[in-house]
């Protein structure tokens, strides 16, 4: 693939977190689209509506928004919250949470009304969201706000000092919507993540290796130098759809919006030294032009936007330009 003639400009991509793969009659968690009515929702899931109102603290006129996410009890009843002895509050003013036998990453969400991608942010845990027993989970503590009016985005970041692209995923928005006096939005709390993402697929880093793995997962196609014929610049790493894709070095964001041609969603990075990394076909950049981000640090999640319209991370490593085998620069093996 040859890459953008132009680095120019940038249009940050956001998307609602994905919806349920669950049959809408199985679901627990269900997340609301354009066009829906809580009646329509209640009697796809087969569930009483007042049942799903009280599992959300829902008020009249109960209404329902775009990217809002509701808890669906199963059983007829609504959802509970664990006892208080089941949740630990540490000195950040979150809270720990031990796993049990059954639960799941959706259950817990539900029960401590914190949206399932920030658990999992704050927790580094990587679809499918696989949980153990025992695991040791930390709950974010989160806090509202009810939009006033003439109220940016900008202000309510600056209010509560966090990030509005933090606040919007936790509110299931994109970034340039328009906010409305009486909105009621979820304020994150910025944590510092714990040690390294669940993997199981790539082997430690070495030492001397200057650049890490971006993505666990299989090597899908992998490097062809251009006297091949068939050649191909880099490496495609299968992994589910929403896996977080990761700096392979600390650098400069240079490129961060859709490439229509080729690549889909796009991050570029340059580490100096004439080394540069691109990630492709991302279902959503978390990044922006002129950010620096550190060895590690999330720049998109995997996703199909390539014109392979596989779900994949495309991923190539340049100096001055020229394509290198990542698998000469990468520690271990595919």
């Amino acid at each position: 693939m040859k890459w953008p003639a132009a680095f120019s400009g940038i249009a940050l991509i956001f998307a609602a977190s994905a919806a349920s793969a669950s049959p809408p009659d199985q679901e627990t968690e269900h997340l609301v689209v354009s066009g829906e009515t809580l009646n329509g929702i209640a009697n796809r899931a087969k569930v009483k509506r007042d049942v799903i109102i009280k599992a959300n603290a829902l008020k009249p006129p109960y209404n329902i928004r775009i990217g809002q996410k509701l808890s669906i009890p199963r059983g007829g009843q609504p959802a509970t919250r664990p006892s208080a002895s089941k949740i630990s509050p540490t000195p950040s003013g979150s809270a720990t949470y031990t796993v049990k036998s059954g639960d799941t990453l959706g259950g817990i969400a539900n029960r401590e009304q914190v949206p399932r991608i920030l658990i999992a942010e704050a927790n580094r845990i990587e679809p499918p969201y696989t949980l153990r027993v025992g695991q040791k989970l930390l709950i974010p503590r989160t806090r509202h706000h009810v939009v006033k009016d003439g109220e940016t985005g900008f202000a309510i970041s600056y209010q509560f000092a966090v990030p509005w692209q933090n606040i919007a995923i936790a509110n299931g928005l994109e970034p340039k919507a328009a906010l409305r006096p009486g909105q009621k939005l979820l304020i994150p709390t910025v944590l510092n993540t714990p040690g390294p993402a669940q993997t199981s697929a790539k082997p430690a880093p070495k030492p001397s290796s200057r650049f890490a793995w971006p993505l666990n997962g299989p090597v899908h196609r992998g490097f062809k130098s251009r006297g091949s014929g068939d050649y191909h610049d880099g490496l495609d790493i299968t992994a589910p759809r929403g896996s977080a894709v990761r700096a392979a070095e600390a650098g400069e964001v240079i490129f961060a919006r859709r490439d229509k041609a080729q690549f889909g969603n796009l991050v570029v990075v340059d580490h100096g030294g004439g080394w540069h990394s691109a990630y492709g076909s991302l279902s959503r950049i978390t990044v922006k032009k002129g950010h620096r981000v550190t060895k590690g640090e999330r720049v998109g999640l995997v996703g199909d936007t390539s014109i392979t319209k596989r779900t994949e991370l495309h991923f190539e490593l340049r100096r001055d330009g020229k394509p290198v085998d990542p698998l000469s620069q990468l520690p271990g093996k595919p």
